[in-house]
């Protein structure tokens, strides 16, 4: 008896030392890649130079260039993709599916469909767009839990009505394009695409928002969330309230993905590919909320980056991500497939 608690006891702690490891050096690639994005560029500055605009010194050029320029986008995509990696990581571990994703599921079509609608038939500025894009995400959301609501919520059940429903808003999408004017089309597009072109502080103030109040609901979560990964009747049984975690868990989640979307437009599989690679890195045991916010982060700056220097034309950040996402979902329904399993 001593010698199986011995045991499990020294499991823990090697699985809690991998999960501080793993965090750590994911904090520690945030914050380098987070930096290289600021000092790089048509003109390169020195850390110091970037250290001195953030703490809100003066340097000439840097001033303007790292201050008013790089640094909008490097926070907004530092902090859209925390919410992107957080919010899809609480559906997939929710529903106990990898394929139960914001990008796979119609919220993110949802934003998209209600943004392509503002931009081209109500021709909205960007707050419009984006409380367009907001309202339309939540209410798709909810949409998808009535509709898959059938003494309780299944996982499978979910992600093939979301599927649907995505595939409707997608040739909404489409018919909507295909009546749009050429400038009207290209902000539209810009907006589909996902990308960090042109930001503003304007844009990342909400998400940062929106960050600072569902973030913390969801690390409150994470315990239950983590329970109903063992099955509704096992959570159930130790003490979980599977409905109250479920509701208080999609509506923080739709609201992250929803805020983020709006700022940037649906970056491709950042919320699909965060939680899968996240518990990969930190393996078995607890919650992957905060190693999958961090991924998402570093997915977000690393295209980010890519796109805009890795090829000889500039790419938007949701193009080098759908680049990236398009095979492992390929690859999770062969895998699938092959298992015998369903979705």
């Amino acid at each position: 008896m001593s010698t199986t608690l011995t045991a499990v006891t020294r499991g823990r702690v090697r699985r809690g030392r991998r999960r501080q490891t793993v965090l750590a050096v994911l904090g520690v690639a945030v914050a380098v890649m987070f930096l290289v994005s600021l000092m790089v560029g048509q003109t390169f500055y020195p850390p110091g130079d970037v250290l001195r605009v953030i703490l809100g010194g003066t340097v000439p050029g840097a001033s303007f260039t790292v201050g008013e320029l790089r640094l909008p986008r490097t926070v907004l995509a530092l902090i859209t993709g925390l919410c992107f990696g957080m919010g899809g990581v609480t559906f997939q571990t929710m529903m106990r599916n990898p394929l139960a994703s914001p990008d796979i599921i119609g919220i993110s079509s949802a934003a998209g469909a209600a943004a392509a609608f503002a931009i081209i038939v109500l021709n909205l500025g960007e707050t419009g767009v984006s409380v367009f894009a907001i309202t339309a995400a939540l209410g798709v959301a909810l949409v998808i839990y009535v509709l898959s609501f059938k003494d309780g919520v299944a996982g499978t059940r979910l992600v093939l009505i979301g599927i649907g429903i995505a595939a409707m808003l997608n040739s909404a999408t489409s018919y909507i394009l295909n009546q749009a004017g050429q400038w009207d089309l290209q902000a539209a597009t810009r907006w589909l695409n996902g990308s960090l072109n042109g930001s503003t502080w304007n844009e990342a103030l909400p998400v940062l928002l929106a960050l600072l109040v569902f973030g913390p609901v969801l690390l409150g979560q994470a315990r239950n969330l983590t329970m109903l990964q063992l099955g509704d009747d096992t959570a159930a049984a130790l003490g979980t309230r599977l409905e109250r975690t479920r509701l208080v868990s999609i509506v923080a989640a739709v609201g992250l993905i929803a805020f983020a979307t709006s700022a940037t437009g649906p970056i491709a599989f950042v919320a699909f590919l965060a939680g899968p690679i996240a518990a990969r890195l930190v393996g078995s045991g607890g919650s992957v909320l905060l190693p999958s916010a961090l991924v998402g982060s570093l997915l977000v700056l690393v295209a980010d980056f890519l796109g805009q220097f890795a090829f000889d034309t500039r790419f938007p950040v949701g193009v080098i991500t759908g680049v990236l996402g398009a095979p492992y979902l390929i690859y999770l329904l062969v895998r699938t497939n092959r298992a015998g399993g369903s979705l």
